[in-house]
């Protein structure tokens, strides 16, 4: 099974509507209007399936955090006197 996802579901859906809405021509016995149908149903379907499929997908949760290294910093205090006034 191919996943189209959801930007190639949109753009079956534009490419079915400027075939069904914008192009008046007929190609032989192919009718573009009805390819341009056909794209726009595609697309529709295709979309419902991928936003069907993010919603379901499974969230992943973190159970178990590393244990970390932490090394211990010498600090150093210095003070800071103020400036003497003259």
């Amino acid at each position: 099974m191919v996943r189209v996802g959801i930007s190639g579901s949109i753009a079956l859906i534009t490419i079915g509507a400027i075939l069904a809405f914008g192009v008046t021509a007929s190609v032989g016995w192919l009718d573009v209007s009805i390819v341009g149908w056909v794209f726009m149903v595609a697309g529709v379907i295709g979309l419902i399936l991928s936003l069907s499929f993010w919603r379901t997908r499974p969230k992943e949760v973190l159970t178990h955090v590393p244990a970390r290294d932490f090394k211990v910093v010498e600090e150093k205090k210095t003070e800071i006197k103020p400036p003497d006034k003259d």
